[in-house]
């Protein structure tokens, strides 16, 4: 092992698991917030079976304004917000809110698109079986679109990471504030480019992942 890292190690570890809490918190408030913005934005627009203008329009605008941020704007406009929630803006906890927010809105994009791309007939014969709303949601639409899904959170994961890197603006540590004040501010190159083999390591096998559960579970 390179002398560097053996010299940072502990403090390689400790980012490398700040970057895992931010981007965890980042998957969770994806899934469960994320998701279900996204189901609704699809079943209230023209034409689908929740279709309600005033509902869609408010979360589409929502939606778009959030995703419109330059994320370092977003980071720091939601400074107070931070403040308010958790008492404190600085620290990884801190990092997750404006994480969470823009995870949100991205992942529930996503999760629109995958809806649209599921046939029509399949809501259509799903309504002529008496199916109630919760079961076109859960037993046809999600199992239709779960290989969209799967793809786009694995796209999502990958977004995090790169927004993760961020945070220190924050002091939300992570690999890449990390690299930044010890290999950059350092002049310590080496280390910098270390930083990026890990993270470029990690993204690949968080693709390699999703792509391969993408393709298990897609039976169409």
């Amino acid at each position: 092992m390179p002398e560097l890292l053996v010299q940072y190690e502990t403090e390689i570890w400790t980012s490398i698991g700040e970057t895992f809490v931010m981007v965890g918190v980042s998957i969770l408030a994806a899934i469960l917030i994320g998701l279900p913005v996204g189901t609704f934005l699809f079943l209230c627009r023209k034409g689908q079976v929740l279709e309600n203008q005033f509902v869609f329009s408010i979360l589409n605008l929502l939606v778009n304004i959030i995703r419109s941020f330059p994320f370092l704007l977003l980071v720091v406009f939601l400074i107070p917000f931070t403040r308010l929630v958790l008492g404190t803006a600085i620290g990884t906890a801190a990092a997750t809110v404006p994480l969470s927010i823009i995870a949100i809105a991205h992942y529930s994009r996503l999760v629109e698109q995958s809806l649209l791309e599921v046939p029509k007939g399949v809501i259509e014969a799903a309504i002529s079986m008496g199916a109630s709303i919760q079961d076109i949601i859960f037993k046809f639409l999600y199992v239709e679109a779960r290989s969209g899904f799967v793809l786009g959170l694995t796209t999502s994961i990958i977004s995090f990471i790169s927004y993760s890197t961020i945070m220190g603006v924050v002091g939300g540590g992570g690999i890449g504030d990390f690299a930044i004040r010890y290999g950059y501010q350092q002049f310590k190159t080496e280390l910098m480019i270390y930083m990026i083999i890990i993270m470029v390591i990690l993204v690949q096998l968080i693709q390699f992942f999703g792509t391969t559960v993408s393709r298990m579970i897609d039976k169409r």
